[in-house]
Parts: C-alpha cells; structure tokens; sequence
C-alpha cells in the first residue's frame, strides 16, 4: 500500500483531516468521500494509479478524524452547504487559484458537481462515482418533513460499537459482499476507534443519522449543474442497486435524464461491482481517473 500522511487544516472552526499520498509536486486530484465513510477509503485506488499523483482525501466533517461541530453534538444537523464551505477553505490552501480535478463518491460526488457549478472556475474535471443527486422532492412534502425532523430531534440517534475489529470487518462485508476480507480488516482500522470502554466505535458523528428539515430541490440543483464548465465523468456499476433505489418506480432512463444538465458529460458503465465501486473495482477505476483527468 502506498503510504499517506496526515494534515489538519481549520475550515470555519472545524479541524478537518486531510490525508495525503504522493509528492507535493505531483498534479492533484482531489478525493471526495461518501456518507459514513472515511478518507481511507480511497487507499485501494490510489494503490492502483499508474502515474505520480499528488492525491488529497480529506475526511468530511464529523467524520473520520475530522471534528464533529460542537453546535451538533448531541442531536444536530449538518448542512450540505456545510461541505460545499469545507471544500473551498481546502482548495484555497491547497491550490490557490488553481484549477482542480475532483474524484468523488455518492455523497461526496454531490458535492463536488454541486461545488463545480457554484465556482467552475476552480474545477478542471469530476469524476463523479455513483453520483445520482437524489429524488426529486415536492413543495408538499415541507411540513412532514419539517415535523418528522423535530420528532427525531427528541430521540437523537445512536451508532452501534463493536467488540473487534474483526466484528468492524464482518459489518463492511455484509454491507458490501464483493469486499474481500484483507481490504475489509484495513478499512475497519480507519472506520472505527477504540474506546476507553473496550469496544470499537465508528467514527462518524451520529448526528448524520439525522433525516433533515429541508427538502432536495432537483431544480436548484440542476441550476447549478448547467454551470459547471469542467468536463463530468459519470462512473456507475452495471444495474446499480443505488440508482434502481432512488429511481423507484420511475424508469431509470428517465431519473438519468438530469444529467442532461451538464455541459460536457460521459459516462462510463463498470461490471461486476455495487455502489462500493472504488472498493469492487479500484483498478478499473484509477485507469478511468487517470485517462480522463491527466
């Protein structure tokens, strides 16, 4: 495995983990990771890249090695603008007026096509993996969610903790049963932490856990999806599970006509992987990576 390192870098008074692999003088790529998941996520790709990258992955807030907001402990609620904010405090350090390509997984692909239309002028390419946005919402559907919000704010929820770190590796596999063991026991030393009690948990604030109050308007989002002036490189696995999921019963082809928003757009379709696809498949997807953005 090729080695990282660790900065932490203030971004609104959170401390946020970036891990780090490469040499500083190495093009960037910038890697986005989805929810409840780490930064370490991306080691299996970054093993896989041909060429001398200089990878940044930074761990999102509340999770990982990054600070949980003090206002949200205890039954808070993160704001998507929150890591859309995060982002541009990095790549202000990082790549000052510099043009960057951004690699990111489901949540973390939202952000970065969602960041790429608000400030194109820093983004040069996105690979977006399994990055659909999410259904569609109705104005309608504001006051049960707004009361369904304040009822789980009375219970505020709770991770389950581990014996080992062997029981972390078994939780990866049944999530994902194409993870091979080696890979699921490394990304169970990064998953999770243990406690003065003995056992093991997540790292991940369960705050996120939290259903939010306000709705995911397709057409705001789409808004900013016509902006992005950097080329997108939609990266999905043959018959996804997530986007059936969130297409419902619409077809999929129709749920994919958002994509129609982008500019410049392709799309690449990855076999005998799910959602997990940088774990399923991470040669296939550091070669799509290193074509498209060197």
């Amino acid at each position: 495995m090729k080695e990282s390192r660790s900065d932490f870098i203030d971004a609104h008074g959170v401390r946020l983990h970036v891990r780090r692999w490469g040499p500083p003088d190495a093009p960037m790529l910038f890697m986005l990771h989805g929810w409840m998941d780490v930064s370490a996520s991306f080691q299996f790709v970054v093993d896989a890249l041909a060429g001398d990258w200089q990878v940044l992955a930074p761990d999102a807030r509340g999770f990982g090695l990054s600070d949980w907001p003090v206002a949200q402990k205890g039954g808070g609620y993160y704001y998507f603008p929150d890591y859309l904010a995060d982002l541009d405090v990095l790549l202000d350090h990082y790549a000052p007026g510099a043009p960057v390509s951004l690699v990111g997984h489901s949540m973390g692909a939202n952000v970065a096509l969602l960041y790429a239309g608000v400030r194109p002028s820093r983004v040069r390419r996105v690979v977006d993996l399994e990055g659909f946005g999410l259904p569609a919402t109705r104005a309608s559907q504001s006051p049960g969610r707004l009361a369904q919000w304040l009822d789980d704010l009375r219970a505020p929820p709770a991770l389950r903790s581990y014996a080992s770190l062997d029981e972390v590796a078994d939780r990866l596999i049944r999530t994902n049963p194409r993870l091979p063991l080696a890979r699921a026991r490394y990304l169970a030393q990064h998953w999770s932490r243990q406690e003065a009690d003995g056992r093991f948990h997540l790292l991940a604030d369960p705050a996120h856990k939290l259903r939010g109050p306000t709705l995911y308007r397709l057409d705001e989002v789409t808004a900013a999806w016509a902006r992005v002036a950097a080329p997108v490189l939609h990266v999905e696995a043959k018959d996804s599970p997530t986007l059936a999921a969130f297409a419902g019963e619409t077809p999929v082809g129709e749920f994919k006509t958002r994509f129609a928003a982008f500019p410049d757009w392709r799309e690449e379709i990855v076999d005998d992987a799910g959602h997990m696809i940088h774990h399923d498949q991470p040669e296939r997807v550091a070669a799509l990576v290193e074509a498209f953005c060197t």
